[in-house]
C-alpha cells in the first residue's frame, strides 16, 4: 500500500502483501520461535544487526502485518502491538521516562489510565501532573519542569467526552522540547489522525473500535517519526546514548525515525513481555477490515440517540460533540469533521440511584465493562470503571456521579432508541 491510498483501502489491504502462491488472507503464525541455519545468523538478530524473526515475544509476522496496517492508517512510520491498551499507554510513557522523571497529562482521561499514571507509575519513581485540558497554554505550561519528558491526552476523553485541542497541546509540547502522546481510541484514525495536527505518538486500546466485536483485548503504539530525539539528546538519553544491553548500540543512530518503536520492542517488550498473541492480532485484523464502515454507522446512530436524549424532559444533560450545542462541537468540527465516535454521556434528572435503576430496566442494551463495539452497551462509570477514584478525583477526571456512558452500536437506531424509551418509562 502507498500513502495515496484512501483509509478505506488501507483498512482492507494494508499490512499483508502475499507473494505468488502465498495465502491471500493474513495467516496466523502460531509459533513461539523461528529456525535459522547458523548460530551467526541468530546472533546477529539478537544484536539487532539484522531484522528478522526469532522469538514471538519480540516480533511475529502476523503481529507485524497488523501493526503495519495501523501505522499506515495513522500515517506513522512504525507501530508495536501490545497485550492491552493499558500496556500501550504504560510502554508509551516508560519508553522515554525513568525513575526521577515527570510528565504532564490531561486529567480528563480513562479511569484506568488515571490510576496507572497517578498511582502505579508513581511507585516506579515517575511523577505526573494532571492538568485541565481546557486550560490556556500558559496555565498548562506552568506544570512543566526541567525533568518533564512528555505530555499526554485523549482525542475524545473516556467517559467525559471532552475533545482535545491537539494543536494547542502540540504547541505546548514542542515549546518545551517533549513529544505529545495522544490516545486516539475513541476517534480511531478513520475520524482523526492526530499526527496531522502535530501529535508525535499515538496509542490505542485496539480492544475497542479497531477490533469492534469485543473479541480480543489488545493495544498499539504508533510513532509518527517526526519528533527529533537528537535535538533534545540530554532529555532522552535512552534513545540518544549507547544501550549497554545491546553492546553500546544507540537507537537514534542505528534506526533513525524508527528509533522509538525499536527501543520499545527491543527493551520494554523484551523485559516486560506484554505481547499481543498472533491469534488476537489475526482477529484484530478482521475487525480492521470493516473499521471504516462501522465508524460511519456508529457515528450516525449515536447522533440520532444524542438528539433524542437532548430533547427528552427526563434527561438532565447530554455530552456528545456531534450535537451543535455541545461545548466541544467546534473542536470536533475542526479535528473530526466526518464524525467523532459512537460513545456519548448523559445524566438523568434525579439521583444516582435513578440512573442505576434506568440501566437495570434496559433490555436490548447490556450493562458490560466495555465500550466501542458493534453492540450497544451502557455503564455507570462512578460505580464501575472509575469506582477506585474519590469523588474529588471523579470531578477532576470529568466524571459526574450521575454520568451514564452509552456506547451506541451498529444495530438499527430506532430499536436502540425504543429500548431507552421503555427504560425511561415512556
Amino acid at each position: 500500500m502507498t500513502k495515496h491510498h484512501n483509509k478505506a483501502t488501507l483498512c482492507v489491504q494494508a499490512g499483508w502483501k502475499p507473494k505468488n502462491g502465498e495465502p491471500r488472507v493474513l495467516p496466523i503464525y502460531q509459533s513461539t520461535t523461528f529456525k535459522y541455519d547458523t548460530s551467526e545468523q541468530m546472533a546477529r538478530l539478537f544484536d539487532l544487526e539484522d531484522s528478522g524473526y526469532f522469538y514471538t515475544r519480540l516480533q511475529n509476522p502476523t503481529n507485524d502485518a497488523v501493526a503495519s496496517k495501523i501505522a499506515q492508517l495513522e500515517g506513522g512510520v512504525a507501530a508495536m502491538l501490545t497485550s492491552s491498551g493499558q500496556a500501550a499507554n504504560f510502554y508509551a510513557i516508560f519508553n522515554i521516562c525513568e525513575a526521577g522523571d515527570h510528565f504532564v497529562c490531561a486529567s480528563q482521561i480513562y479511569g484506568g489510565t488515571f490510576n496507572l499514571f497517578g498511582v502505579t507509575m508513581k511507585k516506579l519513581g515517575i511523577e505526573v501532573t494532571f492538568i485541565d485540558a481546557d486550560a490556556n497554554e500558559d496555565t498548562i505550561s506552568a506544570a512543566f519542569r526541567p525533568n518533564t519528558k512528555a505530555i499526554f491526552g485523549e482525542t475524545i476523553s473516556n467517559p467525559g467526552m471532552n475533545v482535545l485541542d491537539i494543536e494547542k497541546f502540540a504547541r505546548i509540547a514542542h515549546k518545551h522540547g517533549v513529544p505529545l502522546i495522544v490516545d486516539n481510541t475513541f476517534a480511531t484514525p478513520i475520524n482523526c489522525r492526530p499526527f496531522e495536527w502535530g501529535a508525535d505518538i499515538v496509542t490505542h486500546s485496539t480492544t475497542k473500535y479497531m477490533d469492534g466485536h469485543a473479541l480480543t483485548v489488545g493495544g498499539v503504539i504508533v510513532d509518527s517519526g517526526n519528533f527529533n530525539w537528537d535535538a533534545h539528546a540530554d532529555r532522552f538519553p535512552g534513545l540518544t546514548r549507547p544501550d549497554e544491553s545491546y553492546h553500546g548500540l544507540t537507537y537514534t543512530k542505528s534506526f533513525g525515525k524508527m528509533a522509538y518503536i525499536q527501543k520499545a520492542t527491543a527493551q520494554l517488550m523484551r523485559d516486560f513481555g506484554a505481547i499481543q498473541s498472533p491469534q488476537n492480532a489475526f482477529l484484530l485484523n478482521i475487525g480492521l477490515e470493516t473499521l471504516h464502515l462501522r465508524m460511519e454507522r456508529h457515528c450516525s446512530n449515536a447522533l440520532k440517540v444524542a438528539q433524542y436524549l437532548s430533547e427528552n424532559p427526563k434527561v438532565a444533560w447530554v455530552k456528545y460533540s456531534g450535537l451543535p450545542g455541545d461545548r466541544y462541537h467546534a473542536l470536533a468540527e475542526k479535528y473530526m469533521p466526518n464524525g467523532t465516535c459512537g460513545v456519548l454521556a448523559f445524566g438523568l434528572k434525579g439521583s444516582r440511584e435513578d440512573a442505576i435503576a434506568f440501566m437495570d430496566r434496559l433490555k436490548m442494551i447490556c450493562i458490560v465493562t466495555h465500550v466501542a463495539d458493534a453492540r450497544t452497551c451502557v455503564l455507570h462509570p462512578a460505580s464501575h470503571t472509575h469506582r477506585q477514584l474519590s469523588d474529588e478525583q471523579l470531578i477532576e477526571a470529568g466524571v459526574a456521579p450521575d454520568l451514564i456512558r452509552l456506547s451506541v452500536g451498529i444495530e438499527d437506531a430506532g430499536d436502540i432508541i425504543a429500548d431507552i424509551r421503555q427504560a425511561l418509562g415512556e
